[in-house]
């Protein structure tokens, strides 16, 4: 698993497989969920239908602060 975090655009991926590449994903469904009002939450799945990533908008209001300083800058 890795994390990267862009501080300006606030967004977060986290990687669930280091391998996973941009073209390996085959289709993004995003989260709604009326607790999710600060942010957005897209779920990227690739070919076989299996979870190979997550994106977080407005990442630092939903994640851990300890995770953002601990993740990969872009």
């Amino acid at each position: 698993m890795r994390i990267s975090y862009d501080s300006e655009a606030d967004a977060a991926y986290i990687r669930l497989d280091a391998n996973t590449e941009v073209g390996r994903v085959r289709e993004s469904v995003s989260v709604e969920a009326p607790f999710l009002s600060t942010g957005d939450v897209v779920l990227d799945f690739d070919r076989d239908g299996q979870l190979v990533g997550i994106e977080v908008l407005s990442a630092s209001r939903l994640l851990p602060s300890e995770l953002l300083a601990s993740a990969e800058r872009h």
